[in-house]
């Protein structure tokens, strides 16, 4: 899965350059980001003085402001498609990588269950998730590197918070305990998803090999044969629904409560009187890239378990080309009613 691309001479340029264009776009990305945080509070700022004080501002004044933020969404966007384009064009390369890895082992593969899916399919999907969650990840990274010290210094004008009283810098203590709580929540809730959802891929995998051979023998994929089969993958997705169901409840519940957390934070300093419109606007922005970016694990998990899913399949491949053994039987699911 990794040696095939980032260990092959041939594949260097891709992996090693390609993935150090992506994480210099990245980090372009996040410092144009910082950008716009700035502008919001000089242009909230601005219409704060033109509602409070008429004729205070001037109309070329007002129209210097959006042009300095088109100007930066132009840059953003732009940089944006472009690198989205690179990093299609990296992910199929490290899919074709996997792929003629695999492909060269192919005797020892085609005995495992589902290996066709595994080569045309899961490698790509294999690829696409990592590819996906490593850029999420660095992002992540790089917008605290880049927003921390904001929120730092942002936060000393946040003179108490609700029932704590005086805490210096309070918004970066309260950023890290909302992620961490909502990571740990999600993690208890979430435990039984990946065994699920790897189960779900290998019900699937063998009633759709069940109906493979039933195209080319007619002895097989017999009516009661794919009623037994299309009863675990019925049987399987249940469970999975069950299970998903407390799970999105807990966090949406946990995304839609974090959305007022600055505002909660900030309340008695909002009521004080003790900032402006456009420190407001920053604050909550660089609050809500910090919490975003420590709520990494929070925002991916459902990702991480597909992620888990795949991996286990193409792991079998690697102990198959290894000569280690196979991976366990499939326990028997219940028939349907």
């Amino acid at each position: 899965m990794f040696r095939s691309f980032f260990l092959s001479r041939r594949w260097f340029v891709w992996s090693v350059l390609g993935g150090l264009l992506i994480l210099a776009s990245t980090w372009y990305r996040v410092e144009l980001d910082v950008q716009i945080n700035e502008w919001f509070g000089s242009f909230y700022d601005l219409v704060q003085n033109a509602l409070s004080k008429p004729g205070s501002i001037t109309m070329p004044e007002y129209w210097a402001q959006l042009a300095t933020f088109t100007k930066i969404a132009m840059i953003y966007i732009m940089v944006s498609v472009l690198i989205d384009f690179f990093t299609k064009h990296y992910v199929f390369r490290w899919r074709q990588a996997m792929n003629d890895w695999y492909m060269e082992h192919w005797p020892k593969l085609r005995r495992i269950e589902g290996a066709a899916q595994r080569v045309q399919e899961d490698t790509m999907r294999f690829a696409t998730i990592m590819e996906s969650l490593g850029v999420e990840f660095i992002r992540s990274v790089l917008t605290l590197v880049a927003f921390l010290p904001i929120l730092w210094g942002l936060s000393a004008q946040i003179t108490k918070l609700p029932y704590f009283g005086d805490v210096p810098h309070s918004l970066v203590w309260v950023a890290i305990a909302s992620a961490m709580s909502g990571t740990v929540l999600l993690a208890i809730v979430g435990v039984k998803l990946p065994g699920l959802q790897f189960q779900n891929q290998r019900v699937e995998a063998a009633y759709r090999k069940e109906l493979v051979y039933g195209e080319d023998d007619p002895s097989r994929a017999q009516p009661e044969e794919t009623r037994r089969l299309f009863a675990n993958v019925r049987f399987n997705y249940f469970r999975l629904f069950f299970h998903y169901l407390y799970f999105d409840v807990a966090k949406y519940a946990y995304l839609q409560l974090s959305v007022m957390i600055p505002y909660i934070a900030m309340g008695p300093t909002l009521v004080a009187g003790g900032m402006t419109l456009g420190v407001m606007q920053q604050v909550v922005r660089a609050f809500g890239r910090v919490e975003g970016a420590f709520q990494y694990l929070v925002l991916s998990w459902t990702t991480v378990v597909e992620l888990i899913s795949v991996y286990k399949r193409l792991r079998a491949f690697e102990a198959q080309i290894k000569g280690l053994p196979d991976e366990p039987p499939e326990p028997r699911q219940p028939e349907a009613a």
